[in-house]
């Protein structure tokens, strides 16, 4: 079977596709740290390498913390503005809270390889860009005023 060609257009929406499935985990997850911050403590406190992050922070510290850069960075990307800025910060965020919650346990094999395969999404992301459907492409489309 030979590869046919995508018809014009199709990548445009297959990004945008990609992009808004890939920051609605991120918004989802943000917003579970800010309504929810004690089951994502006690995730945390049960967390295979808890005790390297608790002894930077208390649990609930951390939780607070991640949660404001995960939607912030999450709605950047979904609007796609300032896209490659937000994928950077929601990689800084990801890598460790997937060391710390999901490495060193044979129980978290899937959780882990799904946060791997969200890296690879936000390096795309950071790499290439929001595309076409996005706050950035709009911005770049506007001419300066004179």
């Amino acid at each position: 079977m030979t590869p046919t060609r995508p018809e014009p257009g199709q990548h445009d929406a297959v990004d945008l596709v990609f992009r808004i499935s890939t920051s609605l985990i991120f918004v989802v997850a943000g917003l579970g740290h800010v309504f929810r911050p004690e089951q994502m403590v006690a995730q945390l406190e049960a967390a295979p390498l808890a005790g390297l992050a608790t002894s930077l922070a208390s649990a609930e510290v951390l939780v607070a913390l991640g949660g404001p850069p995960l939607v912030i960075g999450g709605l950047g990307l979904l609007a796609g503005a300032r896209t490659r800025a937000s994928a950077a910060l929601l990689v800084v965020v990801l890598v460790p809270i997937t060391v710390i919650t999901h490495a060193g346990s044979m129980e978290s094999m899937g959780p882990l390889f799904k946060n791997v395969a969200l890296l690879g999404a936000l390096v795309h992301f950071a790499i290439h860009g929001a595309g076409r459907y996005s706050v950035d492409q709009r911005k770049q489309a506007v001419p300066p005023s004179p």
